[in-house]
C-alpha cells in the first residue's frame, strides 16, 4: 500500500516530536512524506501537483500539531484548495473515492485533558470529527488517528516508543467499520 504522509507543521525545525516522525517515515521507502510549509513557503498550493499526489496513493495520512483545537492554517487552506468539486465530490468526483485517510497529531495538553471531564472538555476523537466527516463526503475511509499527548514532557524514551508505534500504525492500521 502506497501511504503519503502530508507533513504541516508551520516550524517543523522547533518541533521535537514532529520532527522526530519525519525523519524516520523518510527511511521507509512505501511511505511518502511531503511537507506542506517546505513546499509552500508562500502558502501558495499547487493544487494540481496535490491532487496527483493524492491520485497516486492508496493511504494518506495528515501529521500535525493541534493548534485551537484544529489544524494548522496551511491544513486548512489545503482541504479548501485541493478537494474540489467535480474532483473529490460532486458529480464526476471521485478521485479520492476508496482511499484512506487518517491522522497523526500532538498535543501540548496531557491525555487526561482531552476527556469529557478534562479541561479541554472533548476527546480527541471529538476534535477530530471534521476530519471523518470531510474523508466520509469525499467518499473515502476514515482510519483511526493516531496520537502522542503531553509533548512539553515528553521523555526521550516515550519519543522512540512514539516513534515506532506511529511507524506501525501507518504500515498496518485497520479502518474501523461503523454499521
Amino acid at each position: 500500500m502506497k501511504t503519503l504522509v502530508i507533513v504541516t507543521h508551520p516550524n517543523i525545525k522547533t518541533s521535537r516530536v514532529n520532527r522526530t516522525w519525519l525523519n524516520e517515515l523518510s527511511k521507509h521507502n512505501e511511505i511518502t512524506v511531503h511537507e506542506l510549509y517546505k513546499a509552500y513557503p508562500d502558502e501558495n498550493i499547487d493544487v494540481a501537483k496535490e491532487q496527483q499526489l493524492i491520485e497516486t496513493h492508496d493511504r494518506v495520512i495528515f501529521q500535525f500539531p493541534v493548534f485551537w483545537y484544529s489544524a494548522p492554517f496551511l491544513l486548512k487552506k489545503w482541504f479548501d484548495s485541493v478537494l474540489q468539486y467535480g474532483w473529490a465530490f460532486g458529480p464526476d468526483g471521485s478521485k479520492t473515492a476508496g482511499k484512506e485517510f487518517g491522522v497523526a497529531i500532538s498535543t501540548y495538553g496531557t491525555t487526561a485533558s482531552y476527556q469529557q471531564d478534562g479541561s479541554n472538555r472533548f476527546t480527541l476523537q471529538e476534535i477530530l470529527r471534521p476530519f471523518e466527516a470531510t474523508t466520509q463526503f469525499i467518499s473515502s475511509t476514515y482510519l483511526p488517528h493516531f496520537a502522542i499527548s503531553d509533548v512539553s514532557n515528553l521523555t526521550d524514551e516515550r519519543l522512540a516508543q512514539s516513534t515506532k508505534d506511529y511507524v506501525n500504525h501507518i504500515k498496518s492500521v485497520k479502518p474501523v467499520l461503523v454499521g
